[in-house]
Formats: C-alpha cells, structure tokens, sequence
C-alpha cells in the first residue's frame, strides 16, 4: 500500500447524503453525493428508514460515478473508508455493510472513521488558505450536531470541548421555518428569508450566555429555548390578528443562532490560546453565519478557515481525507468486527 500518496475511496451514509468521495493523499479527485433531501421534504424531516433505504438504492451508481470522475478503477485503491458513527443507525450500517463487502472482495485494507472528525480532515483537501496547522479550534454546526472541538492533531489528538443539549442549530432551523410556514430544509429557508429583515427587529434569547450558565456550560450550545421563544412570539402576534413579519423574525432567529456560535468558538479559541477557528457542517453554508465569524475573527486577531461549501456538508470526500491521513500516519486497518455506532464519541478518530 503507498502510504504516502494513498488512493482512498471514502463512504458516507450518517444521515440523508450519500457521499462517495476520492482521495490521493490529500488531493481531491472525485466529491459524488446522491441526496435524499427531497424524499424527506416530503415529512418535514429526515425519517431515518426512508434514509436508509435511499442509501441502499444509491450506493452502487454513486461508486459508479466517483470512480468515472476520478479516472480511476476500484482495483487501483489502496484502502477503502466508512463513517462508523455518530449519527442514524440504519444509515450507517448501509454504509459499513457496504465498505466491508468492497474490502472483502478487493482484498484492501478498511479504515473505519468518525464523522465528527471527518469535517475538520475536509480542509486538508483545500490548500488555498496554507497547510493546516496545530492545534486548531474547530466548530462543527449540523442538522444533527453543534460541537467544537479543540483539535491538536488530526489523527490521534481531539477533544470535545462543547455540544448541544438539546437541538443541534440545524435542527431549530428546521423547527424555526415550519413555524413560520416556510419548507424543508429550513436554513436555506431562513436565509433567504432573512436577507430582507432586519436582526436587531426582535430580541430573541441566547441559549446558556448568562454568566450562570456560561460558569457550567461555557462551550455547550442550547436552541431549544430560543426555538420556543420564536413560536410564543410567532403565536402570540397570530392570536392578535396581526401580519407575522416573516423576514424580521428569521433575521432576528439567524442572528440569535449566529450570535451564539461564533461567541462560544471565539471564547474558545482566546480561553485555550488558539488563533485558529474552523467552521465545518451543512450550517456553515449560512451566509450570515460565514460574514460574522469572518468579522470577528479578524477583530481578534484569529485566522478563520472555511473548507468550500462543497465539502462542508455530508460527503465521502471528508472521510477518504481522514483515512488517508490514518494510512499516512501508519495507522493500521481497522479489524471487520467494528459495527455502526450511532453515538461514537468524538476522541476514537478511527475504530479499530
């Protein structure tokens, strides 16, 4: 195996893309994903069997079309690498099913990796901002997590400094715009929405900012109660007969959310003495999200990284990087026993 430059091929099935990406060592060859957004639109949210089931069905041609994109045969890979968790069960246990099957029957090694950690490994494949750099502040924003970590080496040093309680940001998102009768998926939703508001409209809460709560919770994210504080608000104008200023209140939600997450990763990255912040999830796609960080990162003297949007959500890209850097690092495979682990803690970068 070139360990090296390996060729990795890369499988992701987390929750609703399936992302089927290439790798040579930490060149992009092939970033394919098949989404099942649209089935889900359909309930309002991602339905974990109907994911599932769009995982099985696009598998093979998303293989199919990521090695014709890449120019590349499955016999010439070096190893092939899965998400082992966290995130939907049924999901991932597509994709491992599948990644063992095509170990098995090319005789390459397996890479199972985390999820989590796969969004930070996306921005090894962009070198337009430099190398990446040690330790680094990373603040992950999903549909289905809000975390940050602090990460001193990719392949065998991350910590989880804070999480979400309660909602992740993309999942209020999601909430925020059914409420104001907007459709799945909401951030897209909510941005276009707001972009003719105003944010200072409405004052809605910062989840766990009070200095009560920033004593326990300092890195730890909270959008349920803001949720709630936008419904209440939304209601209560409708019991009044009066006309719901949609673009204000998703202005005024974004910006609560936004808010939120850039002071958390900030504080972070000036508490530990880290003057590097990197933003990865679907949520990063948020524009408003993207200009504040940029602002006030600049204003405290913290270099921000923001891998393309392309490689921010879900894809098979992120997780053939991350196993590329395991290969080149000389990790091991890992052994066939491994299953999906829908709650795999962010410190086991690879299981074994």
């Amino acid at each position: 195996m070139n360990r090296d430059e390996p060729l990795v091929l890369g499988i992701e099935t987390s929750c609703d893309e399936t992302g089927i990406g290439i790798v040579r060592g930490r060149t992009l060859l092939s970033n394919t994903i098949a989404s099942s957004m649209d089935e889900h639109a359909r309930y309002g949210g991602v339905v974990p069997e109907v994911a599932a089931r769009a995982h099985l069905e696009a598998l093979e041609p998303t293989i199919a079309a990521a090695l014709a994109e890449a120019g590349v045969t499955l016999q010439e890979l070096d190893a092939v690498a899965v998400t082992s968790g966290p995130g939907l069960s049924g999901a991932l246990m597509v994709g491992v099913g599948a990644a063992k099957a095509l170990a098995v029957s090319l005789g390459k090694p397996l890479y199972a990796v985390n999820h989590l950690v796969g969004h930070v490994g996306a921005d090894i494949l962009d070198t337009a901002d430099g190398p990446f750099e040690y330790p680094t502040i990373a603040l992950l924003v999903s549909g289905g997590h809000t975390s940050l970590l602090l990460v001193r080496d990719l392949v065998s040093d991350v910590e989880l400094l804070g999480e979400t309680i309660d909602d992740a940001a993309g999942e209020a998102f999601d909430k925020v715009a059914r409420v104001l009768g907007l459709p799945y998926p909401g951030g897209p939703q909510i941005d276009r929405a707001a972009a003719s508001g105003d944010p200072k409209a409405i004052r809605f809460p910062r989840g766990l900012s009070l200095p009560k709560d920033m004593a326990a919770h300092r890195y730890d994210f909270s959008f349920s109660g803001l949720k709630t504080a936008v419904a209440r608000w939304v209601e209560a104008r409708e019991d009044a007969g009066e006309v719901v200023p949609t673009a204000d209140v998703a202005a005024s939600f974004r910006e609560a959310v936004v808010d939120v997450l850039v002071t958390k990763a900030i504080a972070a990255c000036t508490d530990l003495g880290v003057p590097r912040l990197l933003l990865g999830g679907g949520v990063i796609a948020n524009a408003r999200l993207r200009e504040v960080a940029a602002e006030r990162t600049a204003a405290a003297g913290i270099a921000l990284r923001i891998p393309p949007l392309q490689l921010c959500t879900d894809n098979g890209a992120m997780i053939a990087a991350l196993a590329s850097q395991l290969i080149t690092a000389g990790n091991e495979p890992s052994s066939l026993d491994f299953g999906a682990d829908s709650t795999l803690p962010v410190t086991e970068i690879q299981v074994r």
